[in-house]
């Protein structure tokens, strides 16, 4: 009796169903715990701002400043992972693709990644340009004068191009190039046209986000023409972006805090917060109705015209990798189940398991379109009016911001800080955006995985003769991240 009752001791005791629901709490409260502290963080600010906003005392500006020190902390640690972030992310990314190897396919997937993060971003611009939903009082003549008397467009779109090509990377990642007129000697302004202005340049202090993607794209097809002489750069790169996204995280983490101190801030320099807040309103329609018009129109087109197939059957079978994307917000985690559901659908698993690895890590569609509507809508809150080389600014800026943007929770804030000061505008603005960004970033999420996925069949589909028969048989090389994930779950 005595060995029979240790023996029940030795034993592992049984777990209820209780247990399990509580394991279950427990695991959906982890995983969404960044998104319900920001959730605090904006209400917290929001009303510990209209508590302040209602009190008696007068709030000057040097008042508010000490209020928006932790967020401007905050607002620091984003803009100092801009540099090693995007370059790292977009010369590994591209770096990494063997094209010796899987030049039709690797082509393939470039060329449909880029058309529709392209597509998403004009769509964006015509969006928030036709809505306006930033749009507040006109501005009188004068100050349109001295807009429209700024610059010629051919001096912003030329402009565009000398960024591209900095002379000195180290400057880049600290001033960019810009036109200045001024009026011949002697001669008021109005006299004579523009053209007949001095021209003169002058380097204004802000990232030359534009440069640092054109030699990250440069040196990462470099690395990869190079092979194994390029290993060791590739190497220290992947790490480098590896690390960068950590820290990456451990800000993000930080940014409940920093959401909270920057919104009751911003609050209080608000003249009239109900305009604001119908405003923002517009806004998440806007960036709403644009990502569902992209996710099942735009790229809905595009699938159709190359596999001659409405891919919404395709999407059906997709629910469990949408749902996760969703509910993770990161198309980095949903990776390897969006892998699992393509192989299940019958797809050739030489084309997944090198297309998706890439999707996740340069496409972002959903992010593209939301950072070209955010970056329009906040300059339509300053009333301050972008030239057409300025649009043309963001939509290059949106499109290599989303590029290098990680695949984990709300990374879109720090891309959005470096189209924002592309366009000139206060870094601190995103603020505006924060309350709804949560929301936002679930739903881009779910459209980056999903076109993603949809690009994977596409490639498949175009890919067959080269991928049926042994001679013609492609050795893909699995990408570094989709290594690591398999090693995890392993």
């Amino acid at each position: 009796m005595t060995t029979n009752h240790t023996a029940n001791h030795d034993e592992p005791q049984q777990q209820g169903p209780g247990d399990g629901r509580a394991r279950d709490r427990r695991s959906v409260l982890g995983e969404n715990l960044l998104t319900i502290l920001t959730i605090i963080g904006v209400v917290g600010g929001t009303i510990f701002g209209l508590i302040l906003k209602k009190s008696d005392h007068n709030w000057t500006q040097r008042d508010i400043m000490y209020i928006q020190y932790p967020g401007d902390l905050f607002l620091r640690m984003l803009k100092c992972l801009i540099v090693p972030l995007i370059v790292a992310s977009i010369t590994s990314a591209i770096g990494g693709l063997d094209l010796s190897l899987s030049k039709k396919i690797a082509f393939r997937s470039i060329i449909y990644y880029f058309t529709t993060t392209i597509c998403a971003v004009i769509l964006g611009i015509i969006l928030v340009t036709v809505f306006q939903p930033g749009k507040g009082h006109k501005m009188d003549d004068k100050e349109e004068e001295k807009v429209s008397r700024d610059v010629l467009t051919a001096d912003t779109l030329l402009d565009l191009v000398r960024n591209l090509f900095p002379p000195n990377i180290v400057q880049a990642t600290m001033f960019q190039y810009r036109t200045h007129l001024e009026p011949p000697e002697n001669v008021t302004a109005e006299m004579v046209p523009l053209t007949s202005f001095k021209i003169k340049g002058q380097w204004r202090e802000g990232m030359n986000v534009l440069g640092l993607v054109m030699f990250s794209v440069v040196l990462g097809a470099t690395i990869g023409k190079m092979r194994e002489r390029g290993k060791p750069i590739q190497d220290f790169l992947v790490s480098l972006s590896e690390a960068m996204m950590i820290i990456t995280r451990w800000v993000i983490w930080i940014s409940p805090i920093g959401v909270f101190f920057l919104i009751a801030a911003k609050i209080l320099e608000m003249e009239s917060l109900a305009e604001v807040i119908g405003k923002l309103g517009k806004y998440f329609i806007t960036v709403m109705f644009g990502l569902f018009v992209h996710g099942l129109g735009t790229i809905a087109i595009i699938f159709y015209i190359v596999v001659r197939k409405l891919p919404y059957g395709y999407i059906l079978k997709m629910s469990q990798v949408l749902a996760t994307a969703f509910g993770t917000g990161s198309s980095s985690a949903t990776m390897p189940i969006t892998i699992n559901c393509l192989d299940n659908m019958g797809i050739d698993p030489r084309v997944t398991r090198f297309v998706v690895p890439v999707g996740a890590t340069i496409n972002m569609d959903g992010t593209a379109l939301y950072e070209a509507v955010a970056a329009l809508f906040i300059a339509q809150l300053r009333n301050k009016a972008l030239t057409l080389g300025k649009i043309v600014a963001v939509s290059v800026t949106a499109t290599a911001a989303s590029i290098g943007a990680a695949g984990i929770p709300q990374a879109g804030l720090i891309t959005m800080v470096m189209v924002l000061d592309t366009v000139g505008l206060p870094a601190e603005d995103v603020t505006i955006i924060i309350a709804v960004d949560w929301l936002l970033d679930r739903f881009r999420t779910t459209i980056n995985v999903m076109c993603d996925a949809l690009g994977t069949i596409l490639v498949d589909h175009l890919s067959k003769g080269e991928l049926s028969g042994t001679a013609q048989k492609l050795e893909l090389g699995e990408p570094h991240e989709l290594v690591e994930l398999q090693q995890s779950k392993d």
